[in-house]
Formats: structure tokens, sequence, C-alpha cells
């Protein structure tokens, strides 16, 4: 079934992304390839066609899975994590550019169907993030998330799961794909499943 589910999401971003960057490492993926993590899509932003409430809120405070299912970096692997994300100011290289983000954020306000349509009430969050090996660029790894809190989860609530888990990655206590599945299963319970904390 993920199988199928994957097949059905590369379909519709072969339509909606046209040639934006090429195929995207998914985790959990098999045999994809992924383009460098440090190119932007051009420079006109994303192409997203986002209809109107096409990603549940239901979810929150995950992302809606179709939607925004994780992507990572094929340059950050467990062999190159000394020379990528433990390396202090690493993810500055890799960010993107807001004029990217803030284009993915307005249509993908759009696409969850919030109410509140104010673009600095969001983080456009790397779900899977930077310092961890999440992909900088890809839509499937980017999304709105509130700053407010929803069923106990906030923004600023992940940003400190996010720095414990690759604290841990860099000092052995957890794998890089370990860490990787945890955030994107649940931020919530990440910790606890790999044991820390």
């Amino acid at each position: 079934m993920r199988s199928s589910k994957l097949q059905c999401l590369r379909a519709f971003l072969a339509v909606t992304l046209g040639s934006a960057t090429g195929a995207l490492a998914l985790v959990g993926a098999t045999g994809a390839q992924a383009a460098p993590g440090h190119q932007w899509p051009g420079h006109t932003g994303p192409t997203v066609a986002a209809a109107a409430a096409s990603c549940s809120q239901a979810y929150l405070p995950l992302p809606d899975p179709s939607c925004t299912p994780g992507a990572v970096n094929p340059d950050v692997t467990q062999d190159t994590i000394d020379s990528t994300i433990c390396v202090s100011g690493w993810t500055a290289t890799v960010r993107p550019p807001t004029s990217y983000t803030n284009r993915l954020k307005a249509q993908q306000i759009v696409a969850y169907g919030y109410a509140d349509t104010t673009m600095s009430d969001y983080e456009e969050d790397h779900f899977i993030p930077l310092e961890l090996g999440g992909s900088p660029t890809s839509p499937l790894n980017l999304w709105p998330e509130p700053h407010a809190t929803v069923d106990g989860g906030s923004s600023y609530g992940k940003d400190g799961v996010e720095t414990k888990l690759k604290n841990a990655v860099c000092a052995g206590k957890a794998g890089l794909t370990a860490a990787q599945n945890a955030i994107a299963t649940d931020w919530t319970t990440a910790l606890s499943t790999l044991g820390l904390g």
C-alpha cells in the first residue's frame, strides 16, 4: 500500500512540479534518485498547484502525510554527518532563500485550508529538519506549521526536539535514519521512541 501511495505521489508531483528539480528521496523509499539537496528549483519559486483545502488539518500538530510525508537530502548519510549536519553552521549552506519558501508557504496555507492566512502565524517548516538531513527544497518536506499550539504541539516545541535529535545523532546516541524516521512518524514522540527522553 505504501508503495502505491508513493507512486501516486510521484505521479502527482511530476505533473505539478514539472522540471523543478528531478526525483526526490523519500524516507523509506527505495531506488529513488534525488537531486542534490543544495539546488533551488528555479528563480520563480515552486509551482505547486494548490487546490483549496487539498490537505487535511486533522493531523495537527503533524502535517497531512499525503501532502507532507517528508523527504531527505541525499548528501546527508550516516557516513557524511561529520562533514554535514554535525558541522556548526552547515544548515545555513543548504537553507533555501525566503523568496522560495514564502511563495510555497502562501500556496500551502491555501492547500491546508487554514482560516488564518497571516503568513507570520506559520513557520514554513522542514518536516524532516535540515539538521537531520531533510531535503531543503522539496515541497514534500516543507509545510506551513502553525506557531499557535494545536493539540499540544507547535512549531516552537518541534524546534527543541529537532535540536535534541541532532545532538543525539552527532554524539552517536542515535542513528541518522532512525532519527529521521522517528521525527517523520511523529515528532511529538520522537525522543521517547528513540529512548532519549
